[in-house]
């Protein structure tokens, strides 16, 4: 297994399940419908923990282009390998999403809500405020990425080694997230990975669903720019602490 695939496979599973028990949470009829936040949070930090599982041997399981830009940034990954890293990212998400969709369709079409369906694809602002969205998702993923890079310690132990999430272990990485959605997920859903809300938004907007609403897209760039912001402050906090 080469880094690229790594990150395709393991943002793929992240998404499968991250997405998987939203919709098995909002959408009509299902096993899991209606029962709550506390689900839904822990369903992602599983989804981190088996994502970085599969892909921290071979990529270091950044799984998120934020924690990529923000360890290039920190000068602890290389920038020639972050747009690789970050297609393959949202290749998987893609994938993912699909694949959630073709196991809930009976459900997608049960449910009424336009906003119910596209929720479980991506995320959107309990209360909408552009500002305090963006320091939502700024916020969140500073806290992601800056404890990423204390986890790691940020030492290269030898010519050519990966430092990502993979190095932490999964179970701290998904303590982590599943602390994140928690604490600060209420105000936007906590997309702290640009690749999950695109990707699947993007799949939302291409796959037949009955009442499907429109993609949000003007909201949509919120959970992309603020989740950079924060993994490059939070970079750069930790290099001016160092």
């Amino acid at each position: 297994m080469s880094a690229i695939t790594a990150e395709f496979i393991g943002t793929f599973l992240l998404i499968l399940l991250g997405c998987g028990v939203i919709a098995n949470v909002v959408l009509k009829d299902t096993k899991g419908h209606n029962s709550g936040w506390i689900v839904i949070t822990t369903g992602w930090g599983l989804a981190v923990y088996v994502a970085v599982v599969v892909a921290g041997p071979y990529s270091g399981a950044h799984i998120n282009p934020a924690v990529t830009l923000g360890l290039a940034a920190a000068g602890l990954f290389p920038w020639e390998d972050t747009g690789s890293y970050i297609l393959a990212q949202f290749l998987g998400a893609i994938l993912g999403a699909f694949a959630v969709w073709v196991m809930y369709r009976d459900h997608f079409d049960r449910t009424e809500s336009p906003g119910m369906q596209l929720g479980v694809f991506s995320t959107a602002p309990a209360i909408r405020n552009i500002w305090s969205n963006l320091f939502s998702e700024v916020l969140g993923t500073f806290v992601l990425v800056f404890t990423v890079l204390y986890f790691t310690d940020a030492t290269l132990v030898e010519e050519g080694t990966i430092i990502g999430l993979g190095s932490l272990g999964a179970l701290p990485v998904a303590f982590l997230v599943w602390g994140i959605g928690l604490s600060l997920g209420g105000t936007t859903g906590y997309a702290i990975i640009p690749a999950r809300d695109v990707g699947p938004r993007i799949l939302h907007s291409l796959v037949p669903m009955k009442n499907k609403g429109s993609g949000d897209w003007g909201y949509s760039w919120i959970p992309v720019v603020g989740p950079i912001i924060g993994g490059v402050l939070a970079a750069l906090l930790f290099l001016a602490l160092s």
